[in-house]
């Protein structure tokens, strides 16, 4: 069990690398359509997960805040949580579901089918050819996707507060951009930029070692989910420790409170 695991762990180091030395490679023939496919093709999915994430957050914390008089507080926790976790994290699991298995399994059905080794015979890098355009799209696309889930999550939470919750409209946003910084930007867009790198990674790595037949790349693209789901957890648990206390260090103080 720990030989399979040290073993398992030095192939994705040395995939990782393979994928690392290829970003420096001026040819990028398949970036644009591959960017097309994961970022504009996602949005309509990204967009639906952030406004039900904006009014669920709604839902589910109007009455606690309304027992304390605090309702119009309720834009500062909408924002926040949207803007620091729940809008990064989500949408990153959404886009794992959808663009990390397909490419497990585009790139799985290219092994079975002995593509991949035809272009080692051509003399090209297959790692370079079919593994550096994905990472860079989902490198790049998916803290934008992210961002647009972010914005449409704020106002779905807040059109529900204001029109059905009756929530005075003015000291709703006037919490919520009071609460809110350009640092909570900052820390959802940094953690996005690794949850994509994740995806990718996971995605085509399980890809690239998938099993023959139709059963191997189904596994293929059901392990690439799984991996990058708990990739996401890991990563977004170190990353939100390490970026509080850059906030710690940069401004000397904590959360601000709601009160």
């Amino acid at each position: 069990m720990v030989l399979h695991v040290v073993e398992a762990a030095g192939d994705v180091t040395l995939f990782t690398w393979q994928m690392l030395g290829g970003l420096f490679h001026r040819r990028r023939a398949n970036l644009l359509p591959t960017m097309y496919r994961i970022g504009v093709q996602s949005t309509p999915v990204v967009m639906v997960t952030g406004a039900f994430v904006g009014m669920v957050l709604a839902v589910q914390s109007y009455g606690q805040f309304a027992a304390m008089n605090m309702e119009n507080r309720l834009g500062a926790v909408i924002n926040l949580s949207l803007l620091n976790e729940l809008g990064p994290v989500l949408a990153a699991v959404m886009l794992a579901g959808r663009v990390g298995s397909a490419m497990a399994a585009e790139l799985g059905t290219m092994r079975v089918t002995e593509q991949i080794d035809a272009l080692r015979a051509l003399g090209a890098n297959p790692v370079h050819h079919l593994v550096v355009p994905r990472f860079l799209a989902c490198f790049l696309m998916i803290p934008l996707l992210t961002a647009i889930a972010d914005a449409i999550g704020c106002l779905a939470g807040g059109a529900y507060c204001t029109t059905v919750l009756g929530i005075d409209s003015y000291e709703y946003w006037y919490y919520g951009s009071r609460f809110a910084s350009w640092f909570d930007v900052f820390t959802g867009m940094v953690k996005s930029t690794f949850f994509g790198a994740a995806i990718a990674l996971s995605a085509c790595h399980r890809g690239f070692h998938c099993g023959a037949g139709a059963q191997g790349v189904g596994r293929a693209a059901t392990e690439a989910f799984v991996l990058s789901f708990v990739a996401i957890l890991v990563l977004d648990f170190f990353l939100g420790v390490f970026l509080q206390d850059v906030y710690v260090f940069l401004f000397g103080t904590g959360a601000a409170a709601l009160f």
